[in-house]
């Protein structure tokens, strides 16, 4: 089986959803020649990464986004791993990951586990406690975002019910752009899976964005690696490798789960 995905390596203005609404509307225009099953957003690509007026800007319950989303993937008949946008809540506000399929119907919200103080996200945000796992066009499938890829514990929880594919949606620093890199190819090698992982690009305030958005196959060697400027990566993988490398290397069968300790 393969997969064709689309990732939207973008420039995120600064707390105006508006703005970034009509900017994935025009990078959604850009598919209408092309073959895509899985189009994928960046982290907080409604907002950037402006915290400190959420209660202003965040999305009441994720309404308007998900509205906004669901007509997309109707029109373009695409499944979404729609990044992550800053959902308000009674409890408060999360930065939660939407996965939508094809139909337009919300298949997964995840909200991020591990909040980044470097960018002041425990200030501002409550952390979640549900995994990322979701089946998205008939395969096992896990989303994180960020600063989860630094917990490999956290992705090999998601790893253990034979998932193939793992999303990772980010606003991760140009300065740290290098960890980026090894980090996600780490993350493929050691789970044997493909690693489908959108970055932004830009600037806001206070931080440069690194961009680098990759496609990473389950030998960890990179498909497609989009640099650090605004555009589509088009990339197409084949589920099939994924079996392929876990019957040659059986990690997961030789795994000693008794004798591990946290």
């Amino acid at each position: 089986m393969t997969l064709s995905v689309a990732l939207f390596q973008m420039d995120i203005v600064f707390g105006d959803p508006a703005a970034n609404e009509k900017k994935v509307e025009s990078m959604f225009a850009n598919l209408k020649e092309k073959q895509v099953d899985v189009v994928v957003l960046p982290e907080l690509w409604t907002t950037g990464y402006d915290l400190t007026r959420l209660d202003e800007i965040a999305d009441h319950e994720g309404k308007r986004a998900i509205s906004f989303l669901s007509k997309l993937a109707q029109e373009y008949k695409v499944h979404l791993v729609a990044g992550s946008v800053a959902k308000r809540t009674d409890q408060g506000v999360t930065n939660s990951m939407l996965v939508l399929d094809a139909n337009g119907e919300l298949v997964k919200e995840y909200a991020k586990a591990h909040l980044f103080r470097l960018m002041d996200e425990e200030k501002h945000l409550i952390e979640g406690n549900d995994t990322g796992a979701f089946e998205l066009a008939g395969i096992k499938s896990a989303g994180v975002i960020c600063y989860d890829i630094r917990f490999p514990e956290w992705i090999r929880t998601h790893m253990l019910d034979n998932t193939k594919v793992l999303y990772v949606v980010a606003e991760w620093p140009a300065k740290r752009i290098d960890h980026w890199k090894a980090l996600l190819i780490s993350r493929a090698i050691e789970n044997q899976c493909y690693v489908i992982a959108c970055n932004r690009v830009g600037a806001d305030p206070n931080n440069k964005f690194g961009g680098h958005s990759m496609v990473i196959g389950p030998w960890g060697e990179i498909i497609e690696d989009a640099a650090d400027k605004e555009t589509i990566l088009y990339s197409e993988i084949d589920i099939q490798q994924v079996d392929d490398v876990r019957q040659q290397i059986p990690i997961f069968t030789d795994r000693r789960p008794d004798i591990y300790r946290l």
